[in-house]
């Protein structure tokens, strides 16, 4: 459990990357040695590595679920404890069908599969993968070969060859690891060497706007016009740039209520030569689908001022991957009466559709992301194309107060620009609101918990990376045939 729980500080904020190096090897030695209780060794580490981890989440629902602190807690512990079921799972697996020689070529596969169910199950929960913990460390120039989780499964092969190591400290063994080792940083050093995504030599502006609106007023009715004031006050210095992009549900009143100010507002931006692109709710009133959006405004290309903004709009994209309770209420009729925590505003929405079109800015095609969209790489590949310009993603991360949430989220975004060979831009409501490049490089960046407007250039790029043509595919594939070569030679050598 203690191990489980340091694993948190190889992630940001505190970026400790070398830790998993240390921490996977010396887990998966405790799972070989203490084999009859796997299960157990696995579900201790997955409890200390998710409470720790994302202990933020406790912020959200103590603050703003309405719960008593007890409650919290419980809360809190089912969650963790259903997720420390998959290392939990792993390490039975990994123990009681492979012979501790095997596990550097069964590992990663068990791990991948592990970690997919994960992040799908339940609709899924993909955070904390261990890749995301490389993005300022060498295996970072892996990202736009394999991936974040190519790098996850690199790092359990490591952790799993340096556990047999210890264990039957024979000179094979020692000597795989070393080789292992070896080759690994050969392949990193020539990875970083290619560039795979070039830049054509033009560039955009893009203005991000971070309102800092406390959580406890969002929807507040009393409060919708200041709200919409206060970032029409701050855009007054973004006007000009290419877009102007505000963070989710920026505007707090349904798009069917809104339309004279966003009228107003698609003309403002016209007028400046720009486009705008804020988050937005709206219900439909003929069936009561309720969606959480992003809609773009003003110039749809940077000769066509024309176009003028009419309900609903059709510059639109709707969130696909919706977040449990706080977007949708599973068992929703037996959940809802029995606490706030199940009734927050804004927690019956419709799913949008997986794939949808990039949004146009001024020319420029953006691929969206709203939240914990950002997340997951697969949805992200499914929606950019060969000329989309840049990933945007929007959120509302004032639900986790001053905690590391927000600064795992940021990462999270950046891991998605490195492996995507595409600039991320990222306006959030109270932070982090930032822009990174098509190679992970920091363009810009707002401290939390202040009002401001992020100005940043950006370079348009031309190419793509193996891990956008490929995706997941070629490590799930290696992943599978290193347990099926795993099992052929256990039971032909009887290990």
């Amino acid at each position: 459990m203690l191990l489980g729980g340091v694993l948190t500080f190889s992630y940001a904020p505190f970026g400790q990357w070398w830790l998993p190096f240390v921490v996977l090897p010396l887990w998966l030695t405790l799972v070989a040695k203490h084999g009859e209780s796997a299960f157990k060794t696995g579900w201790w580490f997955g409890l200390g590595f998710f409470g720790a981890g994302i202990s933020w989440v406790h912020v959200s629902i103590a603050t703003f679920g309405g719960v008593p602190l007890v409650v919290s807690v419980f809360l809190m512990l089912v969650l963790c404890s259903y997720l420390a079921l998959f290392p939990a799972v792993f390490s039975r697996i990994l123990k009681q069908y492979f012979p501790i020689a095997l596990w550097p070529l069964a590992a990663p596969g068990l791990w991948l599969a592990s970690e997919w169910l994960r992040a799908n199950l339940l609709t899924g929960f993909p955070w904390l993968s261990v890749g995301y913990s490389q993005t300022n460390s060498p295996l970072q120039s892996l990202f736009p070969l394999i991936g974040e989780i190519g790098v996850s499964a690199l790092m359990l092969m490591f952790a799993a060859l340096i556990a047999s190591s210890v264990v039957l400290k024979t000179k094979q063994s020692i000597f795989s690891s070393l080789t292992v080792t070896l080759v690994l940083c050969v392949t990193v050093f020539i990875a970083k060497q290619y560039v795979w995504v070039m830049e054509t030599g033009e560039t955009r502006t893009a203005a991000l706007v971070q309102g800092n609106i406390e959580q406890s007023i969002r929807w507040e009715p009393e409060q919708d016009r200041p709200i919409m004031e206060k970032y029409l006050a701050l855009s007054e210095q973004a006007w000009g740039a290419d877009i102007v992009i505000w963070p989710e549900a920026a505007i707090p009143r349904l798009e069917v209520l809104a339309t004279g100010f966003l009228s107003d507002l698609d003309r403002s931006a016209t007028s400046h030569n720009s486009a705008l692109i804020t988050g937005i709710v709206d219900v439909n009133l003929e069936n009561d689908q309720a969606f959480n959006k992003l809609i773009a405004l003003g110039l749809d290309t940077p000769t066509d001022n024309t176009s003028v903004y009419r309900y609903p709009s059709k510059n639109v994209f709707k969130k696909h991957h919706l977040l449990p309770i706080g977007e949708f209420v599973p068992f929703e009729a037996l959940l809802r009466p029995l606490a706030p925590i199940f009734d927050l505003p804004m927690s019956s929405f419709s799913r949008g559709d997986y794939v949808q079109d990039n949004l146009m800015a001024k020319g420029i095609l953006l691929a969206p992301a709203i939240c914990f969209e950002i997340a997951f790489p697969s949805q992200i590949l499914a929606n950019i194309r060969p000329e989309t310009d840049a990933i945007v993603t929007v959120s509302n991360d004032a639900w986790f107060g001053d905690s590391h949430g927000p600064h795992q989220h940021l990462q999270i975004a950046r891991a998605r620009a490195i492996e995507f060979g595409r600039p991320v831009l990222r306006a959030t409501n109270t932070g982090l609101t930032a822009a990174y490049d098509h190679q992970g490089q920091i363009l810009g960046r707002l401290a939390q918990f202040e009002d401001g407007v992020l100005q940043v250039e950006f370079p348009l790029v031309e190419g793509s990376t193996p891990y956008y043509r490929f995706g997941n595919a070629p490590m799930m594939l290696l992943g599978g045939l290193g347990i099926s070569l795993a099992l052929s030679m256990r039971f032909k050598k009887k290990f």
